[in-house]
């Protein structure tokens, strides 16, 4: 068995006792559709309700580890699905886990990968603890790395691998997903839920790694203690399990700083993007840090769906270690990269050795190593900037996290001064 498989499995196991309701936040506000986004659904009486037009209704926010807790009624003979890891066709390109009426009679020939909790074509869930029509269910899903557990009304039903689903199903792209939307995906039958609220999980600190070696956590996973905000902006930085979010919602830029200041150190973090972004052409950035011209002599553009943001390092914008999904990928100096007086060599410094970020809504681990001017990148396990200097960088200043309109999580963030 994988490690990853054994860590995924540890985890579900220590999140076994049930979780304090403080730990988890709605998705659903009981009032309107906000944070989703999708047709034929509606609001009754704090309820959320596939009417016989519903299709999908997808979150603007992507997930990756997490525990989803829910009620829901169905009607006689409903049937729908709750997608996972979702980014088009819940089935497919993601999973979707059955909602359905089980004791209906029109699904009597059912396959039984097709019936109530059920990865739809992967996996059968048992057929236990499902209340008849009319009454209210409560489903909880625990989704972490490989590892997916369905309990419905306290009873566990399903217990997956998913990699190991994968190796059986190579085909099925769904199931190597990591990370993805949520959604419910309607199949013209009415059904009504209520109570739909997560748990976020961060990845794996490693504490005693990172305290043994020197390093101090800025972030203390409950609050926003050791950082401010320098503009009087709307305050879209907020805390909770763990992982330091950003909303996404734009307005005016209000990058959370840390009260310290920093002389030489090394930064360890993870962070992941939480949403998607809007439709822009931008340059291909190429390899010596130039940009790619076409043979009109026009600079080439490619779209994008742009994420962006960053790690401001002592205070200084234009020393910023960017976190984007431009073609070079994160790690970008960008400030130095664009300056017409620096020269191809450091320009060339300042552009990513490659393109290593994870797929959209995975945890990216990154570390960033300053020491006198010099500054050196790396992420996922690669080396992506060397001992580039930076020779307007200020001898010392705070850290920042950029705000650029994007919904971005970071989490496990930990400073060790030399």
């Amino acid at each position: 068995m994988k490690i990853s498989i054994i860590i995924s499995f540890l985890a579900l196991s220590a999140l076994a006792p049930a979780l304090e309701k403080e730990q988890f936040r709605p998705l659903f506000n009981g009032k309107d559709l906000t944070g989703w986004k999708g047709d034929g659904y509606l609001v009754e009486d704090g309820n959320l309700v596939c009417t016989p037009q519903g299709k999908n209704l997808v979150t603007e926010a992507i997930f990756a580890g997490y525990i989803l807790d829910f009620d829901f009624k169905l009607e006689p003979g409903s049937n729908n699905g709750l997608g996972i890891h979702y980014p088009g066709d819940g089935t497919y390109a993601g999973m979707e886990l059955q909602i359905l009426d089980n004791y209906a009679d029109k699904w009597k020939d059912l396959k039984d990968n097709q019936y109530h909790g059920s990865i739809y074509a992967l996996l059968p869930a048992k057929k236990e603890g499902l209340k008849p029509a009319g009454e209210w269910n409560n489903q909880r899903v625990t989704l972490i790395d490989s590892a997916l557990k369905i309990s419905l009304n306290g009873k566990l039903i399903l217990d997956a691998n998913l990699d190991e689903l994968s190796e059986k199903h190579p085909k099925h792209e769904g199931v190597k997903r990591r990370s993805g939307h949520i959604a419910f995906l309607g199949h013209g039958d009415k059904i009504s839920f209520r109570n739909i609220n997560i748990h976020e999980i961060c990845p794996p600190a490693h504490e005693e790694r990172v305290q043994t070696a020197g390093y101090k956590q800025i972030f203390n996973g409950s609050n926003l203690v050791g950082w401010k905000y320098k503009s009087s902006g709307e305050p879209n930085w907020f805390a909770t399990n763990g992982i330091l979010k950003h909303t996404g919602k734009k307005g005016e830029t209000n990058d959370l700083w840390t009260e310290e200041s920093y002389k030489d150190f090394t930064m360890v973090f993870d962070w992941r993007w939480a949403g998607m972004g809007e439709k822009k052409a931008q340059p291909v950035v190429l390899a010596n840090g130039t940009e790619k011209v076409g043979p009109d002599g026009e600079k080439e553009l490619v779209e994008i769906e742009e994420l962006d943001s960053g790690i401001y390092v002592r205070g200084n914008a234009k020393c910023q270690i960017n976190l984007w999904n431009w073609t070079c990928g994160s790690g970008e100096i960008y400030g130095y990269r664009t300056d017409p007086k620096q020269s191809p060599e450091v320009k060339a410094a300042c552009t990513p050795k490659l393109n290593a970020d994870f797929p959209v809504g995975q945890w990216n681990r990154t570390t960033i190593t300053v020491k006198g001017q010099q500054v050196s990148v790396t992420m996922n396990g690669h080396s992506l900037i060397e001992n580039v200097t930076l020779n307007e960088m200020p001898a010392e200043g705070p850290i920042g996290l950029q705000h650029h309109g994007q919904a971005i999580d970071f989490a496990n963030i930990w400073v060790k001064q030399d």
